[in-house]
């Protein structure tokens, strides 16, 4: 393998057009985006992976084998995924929906090919940069997106949405739970997409700094997602959750009027500081003692479509603790399940109409050179099964004690516009 860096011809976005129509001949393709500088913790502004050296997948004994995986490949960047249910493995729960979209649990790859953005240069790591560098600058990317024809439906009508809240609220009246993030899931059947061209769309309504694409054989994955799960930087651990969603207004002086509701929220506030109390909660099995510190509290972070109030945790990882037993403690994302946990996640599985599958999950990667990672959380994304020309996508909302059935309902709708709009189409009802 040889490692090259070259000047960037194009701008950047059309380097990545290029690039990731050139991806399009392998099986395997990992795109990570942060649309921007990386931040503080970020190691790439963007990093595609192709062509599978090795691959792991995985339905049972995810988190074992996914260990004995990258203890045989110790030089670097390996990208992959985690579905949600990797959760009944954790804590012995079930989920008896249909797994309509046939993800697997786990799959991750070693990647023959790496080609990263930085500023202006390209460094790409292959067997032949050159020849690398030359085929993506040579890459036509199509002048006219091809028609998309999707007929997107939702599981459940309206109706059907206020009773599982009602059922949700109804449990949190009796103290099973405090908060539980309700999701329901909008599908297309014999939906024939270009899954690159929709990625590249979704990023252009709605770029994020977690944005990613994955490939997996007849498996895609087309994310705008704004959250990072969970990171590794040099022995501490970062999560980020988002709990907090408004509508972005018409003008900057509507914005600021309505990130200023944000911040004085009671109802954003509360529910904010329940998943930090539940991540610090989960980092704390994790951490040296007396290093898990929330920092950042309720910063409110705009993008095209809304706002969202995130907060940052962090501690020192224990020399003790393995990375998979970071996992073990943290995984799902706290944002996507509510509190308590287990019984939250419980209750969802109860209520739900749909299986999760990689929504609420996580795409990232290890990189076992550095011992370090980098997850985000799977939200406003596309899942696609080519086989079965099956698209899906799933929002969801956090319901409380203080919650309106009709607010979350079109916080909700709010979430799936850019990607609707990503797909040229609207909901049918």
């Amino acid at each position: 393998m040889r490692i090259e860096s070259f000047d960037l011809l194009d701008s950047k976005d059309k380097f990545h057009q290029k690039a990731l129509h050139w991806s399009g001949q392998f099986d395997e393709i990992s795109f990570f985006n942060s649309n921007g500088p990386a931040d503080q913790w970020g190691r790439f502004e963007s990093i595609l992976a192709v062509k599978a050296l090795a691959v792991f997948r995985a339905d049972d004994h995810v988190l074992d084998q996914l260990q004995a995986f990258l203890s045989l490949h110790p030089g670097g960047f390996i990208p992959g995924f985690l579905s949600y249910d990797l959760k009944n493995e954790i804590e012995e729960l079930q989920t008896t929906a249909v797994n309509t979209l046939e993800f697997p649990e786990a799959y991750f790859f070693v990647p023959a090919m790496t080609i990263s953005c930085r500023g202006h240069q390209v460094q790409i790591r292959a067997e032949d940069p050159q020849a690398i560098f030359q085929a993506i600058c040579a890459t036509i990317v199509p002048q006219q997106a091809s028609p998309i024809d999707v007929r997107v439906h939702s599981r459940w009508t309206k109706p059907q949405y206020f009773s599982a809240f009602d059922k949700v609220q109804q449990h949190i009246q009796r103290g099973d739970i405090y908060e539980v993030n309700l999701c329901q899931e909008f599908f297309a059947e014999n939906a024939d997409i270009d899954p690159i061209e929709v990625y590249l769309k979704l990023n252009a309504v709605s770029p994020t700094p977690f944005s990613s694409f994955f490939k997996a054989g007849q498996h895609f994955i087309m994310s705008a997602s704004p959250e990072r799960f969970l990171a590794k930087r040099a022995g501490r651990l970062i999560s980020q959750p988002i709990k907090g969603t408004a509508k972005r207004g018409s003008t900057a002086a509507e914005d600021q009027e309505i990130m200023q509701q944000m911040r004085h929220s009671q109802k954003e506030i509360a529910e904010n500081v329940m998943i930090v109390d539940l991540v610090r909660n989960d980092l704390t099995r994790s951490a040296l003692p007396g290093t898990v510190q929330a920092t950042g509290l309720f910063e409110i972070q705009s993008f095209k479509q809304v706002h969202q109030m995130l907060s940052t945790i962090t501690c020192m990882q224990a020399p003790q603790v393995s990375n998979m037993d970071v996992f073990r403690h943290t995984f799902p994302a706290g944002s996507m399940t509510g509190a308590p946990k287990i019984a939250a996640m419980q209750i969802c599985d109860q209520i739900e109409a749909s299986r999760r599958g990689i929504y609420a999950g996580s795409i990232g990667y290890f990189d076992t050179l550095r011992d370090e990672f980098d997850f985000n959380v799977v939200i406003r994304s596309l899942l696609y099964n080519q086989q079965k020309q099956y698209l899906s996508f799933h929002t969801g909302g956090a319901v409380t004690n203080q919650a309106s059935a009709d607010q979350e309902y079109q916080e909700c709708l709010l979430k799936a516009s850019a990607l609707l709009k990503a797909l040229d189409t609207t909901l049918e009802q």
